[in-house]
């Protein structure tokens, strides 16, 4: 299977959404139907401020319980809008924002953040043709984002685009008082966060029981075998309940010129390794033993991986021992507790 193909389908109960170029899984979305979706918007309530970690533990529907980093000017009891920035791990309380935002396939509407900006992705032509057409279209206190789809989407559709999520954030950021928590919104399963963020750069397959026919579920069971091969060279990806560890191996040869190949193999591979597996949190690697003076260049080679990666991952730096460590945003499930038994 030649190409970029966006495969939509089924997991048991599940709803997942698997991207594959040239027949390889190059990225993976499952449902979970026990947490909250990223994106899904509540009204919680203040419950008690931590004030050793500075943010606020909130209330929502049905007991649960989520983290806001900072509690600055609130009170217990006090009502809020927040959004589920990515999933609980371990028990823990559902992370969520009070930055409120509502995406779409052509636009973001940033209620709290007034003026419209065009992704600088489009070029200077198309640029002020776009924002000439969200200042006719957007009639809103809200901000907007015109993202870099547009720049080959039809008029009428951006439009339409824009007028819907207008009403969306008008209808929900209304709902900010009150006296309970509630949900207000789901959140996009995988197959809609699919047609916004992958369609227009690959086919798209619909049939019941693609993943079976295309191989996906052959993929995503070898994933859980920790081990990639990265050129001549292996990296095993390992989680632990404190942070996700990598180690990176030459193999049979291990000289200098091995070393430095295999950890710029590595570099390339990691964001994809992670990103399958649904990992996050703090990423420690043990890059194969090389000279600092190469160390730049490894370096040069996973900033340029993560560039191209969708998921926030910031590269914190190397640490006395020679270990590199990376700290990458929870946008996903483990795949291990993501998936049903028997797949």
């Amino acid at each position: 299977m030649n190409g970029r193909t966006i495969v939509l389908d089924h997991i048991g109960e599940r709803e997942a959404a698997a991207y594959m170029i040239d027949g390889q899984l190059d990225d993976l979305l499952i449902d979970d139907l026990d947490a909250p979706r990223p994106g899904a918007i509540f009204r919680a309530i203040c419950d008690r401020p931590l004030k050793g970690q500075g943010g606020m533990m909130l209330r929502l529907p049905d007991g649960e319980k989520a983290f806001l980093r900072y509690s600055k000017g609130l009170r217990p009891g006090q009502p809020m809008l927040v959004q589920v920035t990515g999933y609980a791990e371990g028990g823990k309380a559902v992370p969520v924002t009070d930055r409120v935002l509502f995406k779409s396939r052509y636009v973001i509407v940033t209620p709290g953040k007034p003026g419209i900006n065009v992704s600088r992705q489009i070029d200077d032509e198309q640029r002020d043709r776009l924002l000439e057409l969200a200042h006719s279209a957007h009639d809103s206190e809200h901000g907007l984002i015109v993202r870099s789809c547009c720049a080959a989407a039809d008029v009428a559709e951006i439009i339409e685009d824009i007028e819907a999520m207008n009403t969306l954030a008008d209808a929900i950021m209304a709902e900010g008082n009150g006296t309970h928590p509630e949900a207000l919104t789901e959140g996009d399963g995988p197959h809609t966060v699919a047609w916004r963020e992958w369609t227009g750069r690959a086919d798209v397959v619909t049939e019941a029981g693609s993943f079976e026919h295309l191989g996906v579920l052959d993929q995503i069971e070898g994933l859980s075998d920790p081990m990639v091969v990265v050129g001549e060279g292996s990296m095993f990806v390992e989680p632990t309940r404190a942070l996700v560890a990598v180690d990176v191996n030459t193999g049979g040869d291990t000289s200098h010129a091995a070393a430095l190949k295999a950890n710029l193999a590595a570099c390339r591979a990691l964001p994809r390794a992670l990103r399958l597996r649904g990992l996050g949190g703090q990423i420690t690697v043990d890059f194969a033993p090389m000279s600092k003076a190469h160390r730049k260049q490894v370096e040069q080679s996973l900033r340029a991986a993560l560039k191209a990666d969708p998921i926030e991952t910031s590269m914190v730096g190397w640490t006395q021992m020679g270990l590199f460590e990376l700290q990458r945003k929870r946008e996903r499930l483990t795949l291990t507790r993501t998936l049903p038994e028997g797949v």
